[in-house]
């Protein structure tokens, strides 16, 4: 990856009336070629974000850059660099799918030859050439995506911004998209994803931020970001009686549990090892005299991350 961002943020902030402080202050730098993650429950701050870095809100301060272009001092040579897919579905509806593609390329200025032709290689790639001539409300939702992304690319832009890219769509159609964007990864694409659903983001991003009420908490791999957490499993307990109390308990007196944390109606225990584990917590429990209802044992994953830096679940 080149050392030069591709997009850079300083002090990125946009305050909506009401003094509602969507984004504080973001600082991020994206280089050429990764694929990055904005992961965080619905209202972090996300969509703004990606709202600013794409010119369709304006910062109260700060900077931001998308290919070294400052995006409020030159927002239509901005528009030239970058690719957006929006939340919503914003194909025209009074085209057909090819369409979409060859008036999109005419748009940023392709001939008719070229947009005919690039059109056509849009749609084998993303696997909708059998759909060229159907009306786009004919379309299922993760076709109507796949189409959006096309477009998006159609006019090779340096970065691809997708918004919730897969919010809504049934797990095949997410697992199709998620091919579609590791295809343009691997061929160089710079892309910048929000998302509020972790699989995604560990499985798609070579670097992900966690940010929530507009401040970024977390940056790095997920990788990494897992191994933050300096635990090898998560036991789930859920039980009657006084929570804070058992996990207190249950982090004295069983072996390998660094720390817990009580999170809506759970206990989370962060545990070293995972051998003897569930017996030990059932054990001590019923020694300290409480009443376990259901117990359960994972692995750390970006939402423990969340968890372990907000207290709270990341799905909203």
């Amino acid at each position: 990856m080149a050392s030069q961002p591709v997009i850079h943020t300083e002090n990125l902030t946009k305050v909506y009336p009401g003094d509602i402080r969507a984004v504080d202050q973001l600082d991020l730098a994206v280089t050429q070629g990764e694929i990055f993650g904005l992961l965080g429950p619905n209202g972090a701050g996300k969509t703004t974000t990606a709202g600013m870095l794409t010119t369709r809100v304006i910062p109260t301060s700060g900077r931001a850059f998308v290919g070294g272009i400052d995006v409020v001092e030159h927002p239509t040579a901005a528009k030239q660099m970058i690719g957006v897919v929006p939340q919503t579905n914003t194909l025209d509806r009074s085209l057909n799918v090819w369409e979409n593609l060859y008036f999109h390329g005419r748009f940023f200025g392709m001939s008719a030859r070229t947009a005919k032709r690039e059109a056509t290689a849009r749609l084998e790639q993303f696997r909708l050439s059998d759909r060229a001539k159907v009306p786009v409300l004919a379309l299922s939702g993760g076709m109507a995506q796949r189409l959006m992304v096309a477009r998006a690319v159609m006019h090779e832009p340096s970065i691809l911004f997708l918004d919730e890219p897969t919010a809504g769509l049934d797990p095949q159609s997410r697992i199709a998209l998620w091919d579609i964007l590791g295809e343009l990864h691997r061929a160089g694409q710079t892309i910048l994803l929000t998302t509020h659903y972790m699989e995604e983001a560990d499985h798609l991003c070579d670097r992900v931020a966690i940010i929530d009420h507009g401040r970024l908490l977390a940056l790095d791999t997920p990788e990494a970001l897992k191994q933050s957490t300096g635990a090898d499993t998560i036991v789930t307990v859920s039980a009657d009686g006084d929570l804070p109390d058992l996990s207190n308990y249950l982090t004295e007196h069983v072996d390998g549990v660094s720390r817990s944390e009580v999170v809506e109606g759970n206990i989370l225990l962060m545990v070293h090892g995972t051998l003897g584990v569930l017996p030990a917590v059932v054990s001590a429990a019923d020694d300290g005299g409480f009443q376990i209802t259901d117990l359960s044992i994972s692995s750390p994953t970006l939402e423990t991350v969340f968890i372990e830096l907000t207290g709270k679940d990341l799905r909203e």
